[in-house]
């Protein structure tokens, strides 16, 4: 059966426990992360009780440090040249009840090696939202959102009750008196925040049982509104306010318990989000920090997949033919072609299974040294087969690969004059890794870690229909645009 790495299609993709791991490295444990931060050239994040993960690379992932007097499930922003933090002090059924407070602070770094490194002391901290011991709501799990007019909300609240919002000055962090009341915006859900996108404000919230291992339900779900404040209404028409929510994530691959969402847009058509797994299989089951594409299909935001290691067609989106070596075409023998069709004694041969081309009936023909890629039609053979092997770097949410020719050792690469190019031998060379990320439209785009010569960023680009180069990406040109496909 055909695989396909596409969105609304990769459900036919299985891993067994065996398969290579495909989740961030290093030390990425947390519980109820904040959306990721970045801050001069470092990725950054916090779970409860203020504990933090830091990222060169975004990839591999190391403690960071604790941020002092932060409770529960923080979340941070950046406004201006500052960073917004919003925490709750308690709730959540912490010491017996649902009594709790939503606080903010500012903060002009993330580097605690900078000089002006830190947040305010907890009695300067402000506090923007309350819930009493007896009330229909727990403030607590904060969800910072700024608008693309530049309003600023507050979402907070847990399955006690209702999730509701309020609004926040952006430059003072406090609550603003434009809203005398919270707002009741969901019920049945937690960790919640907001999110815009193509004229809709998304309310994304925690949907299941939390805190259970391996056997948490923890899921991701959301609706949308055309106003900040709701109604926040699902693909089925259920409002969120009465138990609506489409999924967005649940479990997958030897993961499970998806919570507390976090979105970063890297660039136009390049999304991620942030999350955690209740239980990774792969690391003792243990809470571990989530990183994965966003697709957007028919207006609703889905997890996507980072490729998997394993052998592919490299398909482009142009028209569907193949990435391969341009080596020379070798026909192959057998087949019957249009002999048959006209009667005669062909009828009544019995059939064969005609055997694939090898890659050892062809490879003595190929040349020595360097050889160019173009594309063509797709006829699986074997200059067309490229194996993808995960290394232990990469970017935000995704390992950099060495992309070769199956069964062999020859590595695509980019060359000094932004062209493409297989080398005889895989080095590891930074013109020899690609990052591979999927976009917002479920196809892929494929870019170099770097270019030899230059910094200039670019991506494997298809031109015209049979030759391939490297590129400026830019989601609105099909030529950008690559699917993997196994079969």
């Amino acid at each position: 059966m055909k695989k396909i790495f596409q969105m609304g299609l990769v459900a036919l993709v299985s891993v067994s426990m065996s398969e290579t791991v495909m989740a961030q490295i290093g030390a990425p444990f947390i519980h109820d992360p904040a959306t990721i931060a970045e801050c001069d050239g470092k990725y950054y994040t916090w779970g409860t009780g203020g504990s933090g993960l830091v990222s060169e690379d975004g990839w591999v992932w190391t403690s960071g440090e604790r941020i002092p007097n932060v409770g529960a499930a923080p979340d941070m922003i950046k406004i201006g040249d500052r960073y917004l933090l919003a925490y709750s002090t308690t709730g959540g059924g912490l010491g017996g009840g649902h009594a709790g407070t939503i606080v903010t602070c500012f903060g002009k770094t993330l580097d605690p090696k900078s000089p002006d490194y830190g947040f305010p002391a907890a009695a300067e901290r402000i506090t923007v939202a309350h819930s009493e011991v007896d009330e229909d709501c727990d403030a607590i799990d904060a969800g910072l959102i700024m608008t693309p007019e530049g309003r600023l909300f507050v979402t907070f609240g847990t399955y006690f009750g209702f999730i509701r919002m309020t609004e926040l000055d952006p430059k003072t962090g406090a609550r603003l008196d434009s809203l005398t009341e919270d707002i009741n915006i969901a019920v049945d859900c937690e960790a919640t925040t907001m999110i815009y996108h193509d004229g809709y404000y998304y309310l994304l919230g925690t949907h299941g049982t939390c805190c259970d291992g391996i056997n948490s339900t923890y899921n991701i779900v959301c609706g949308r509104s055309k106003s900040p404040t709701g109604p926040f209404i699902d693909n089925v028409g259920r409002d969120m306010v009465e138990g609506g929510g489409k999924m967005v994530l649940g479990a997958r691959d030897g993961y499970t318990g998806a919570g507390h969402f976090g979105r970063t847009i890297i660039e136009d058509g390049v999304e991620k989000m942030s999350f955690h797994w209740e239980a990774d299989y792969y690391q003792s089951g243990r809470s571990t920090l989530a990183i994965l594409p966003i697709v957007w299909r028919n207006g609703w935001p889905e997890a996507g997949y980072n490729v998997k290691p394993g052998v592919y067609e490299i398909e482009s989106e142009r028209r569907g033919y193949a990435l391969e070596l341009a080596t020379e075409y070798v026909r192959m023998a057998g087949g019957r072609g249009m002999g048959g069709m006209f009667g005669g004694g062909g009828q009544q041969q019995a059939n064969t299974t005609i055997p694939f081309q090898k890659l050892e009936d062809v490879i003595g023909n190929w040349p020595k040294g360097n050889i160019d890629v173009r594309v063509f039609d797709y006829q699986f053979r074997p200059n067309q087969k490229w194996e993808l092997v995960a290394m232990d770097e990469g970017t935000l949410g995704t390992p950099y690969y060495k992309i070769v020719i199956a069964g062999t050792n020859r590595a695509l690469a980019a060359t000094a004059g932004k062209e493409l190019t297989t080398v005889p031998e895989f080095t590891g060379a930074p013109e020899q890794l690609w990052s591979i990320d999927q976009l917002i439209d479920g196809t892929y785009r494929i870019c170099p870690k770097a270019v030899p010569g230059t910094d200039e960023k670019v991506c494997l680009i298809s031109v015209g229909d049979s030759n391939a180069s490297l590129g400026k990406f830019d989601f609105n040109d099909v030529n950008c645009k690559w699917n993997f496909r196994q079969y």
